[in-house]
């Protein structure tokens, strides 16, 4: 499913240790745990990952847990797993500003804003300078509405709307109000551009993504994603799921 991802010496300790200290009664009560998604995993699979190694080491039949805010499989990085009581602090943590960092490649765009599916339209790239694609992001920043992608989980009428984009019926998405609260373009090697992006929950980067390319007179979707932050949680504190599974168990 994936790689276990690296992690420098101190903070892999400090979490092997603390993974170890953990009893039954400490994951049932609540635990809220920072994990690293890598790449190729749902959010649902990391829970579910979690879950198993939980309920394995401890001989649970059950045990409350889930997640605080959906990443899509091709993006990495930091996914808030609550057990137990803590499950109810869900909705206030999926609420919190968001940091992401990425790249988003011109001249091209795909039908789910990103690489889950294949390129269906091209276009010109010749005009687009470094200083247009700085001036740019000044369209972007504070509060904007953007349309979701059709490729998404969101649901219209009961149903995903990818369930829609699947069966390629039409259907009407309404623009959603969002805050970007820094967009920061941090390299520009043509056509990819990497860039930071600090937001407020709801906000599609998929979806500034191609708003980007439209207001750079061209194209351009979503080719990488990470999520650094949220509110005052970082991904450098994060553990991959398979170092977690891989920790819990090794007493076992």
């Amino acid at each position: 499913m994936g790689k276990i991802c690296p992690l420098s010496g101190f903070i892999r300790k400090h979490l092997i240790a603390f993974i170890h200290l953990k009893t039954k009664e400490d994951f049932l009560n609540g635990q809220l745990l920072l994990i690293d998604k890598p790449m190729g995993w749902s959010s649902f699979q990391a829970v579910n990952k979690l879950k198993w190694a939980i309920r394995k080491k401890f001989n649970l039949k059950k045990i409350k847990i889930g997640h605080a805010g959906t990443l899509d499989p091709l993006a990495t990085g930091l996914l808030l797993i609550c057990t137990g009581k803590f499950t109810k602090t869900i909705n206030a943590l999926q609420g919190q500003i968001k940091e992401y960092t990425g790249t988003i490649t011109v001249g091209s765009t795909t039908p789910s804003y990103d690489l889950e599916t294949e390129v269906d339209k091209t276009y010109p790239t010749a005009h687009i300078t470094t200083t247009l694609i700085h001036n740019t992001t000044a369209q972007f920043i504070g509060d904007i509405q953007q349309v979701p992608p059709i490729f998404s989980a969101l649901k219209k009428d009961g149903k995903r709307l990818y369930e829609y984009a699947r069966e390629g019926a039409a259907v009407e998405i309404k623009k959603r109000n969002v805050v970007i609260s820094a967009f920061e373009i941090t390299e520009v090697n043509l056509p990819e551009i990497n860039f930071r992006v600090v937001c407020s929950k709801g906000t599609y980067i998929r979806s500034l993504a191609n708003d980007f390319g439209k207001a750079l007179q061209s194209g351009a979707h979503l080719s990488a994603l990470r999520r650094t932050k949220i509110g005052d949680y970082n991904v450098d504190n994060a553990i991959d799921p398979l170092v977690f599974e891989k920790t819990l168990l090794e007493e076992a």
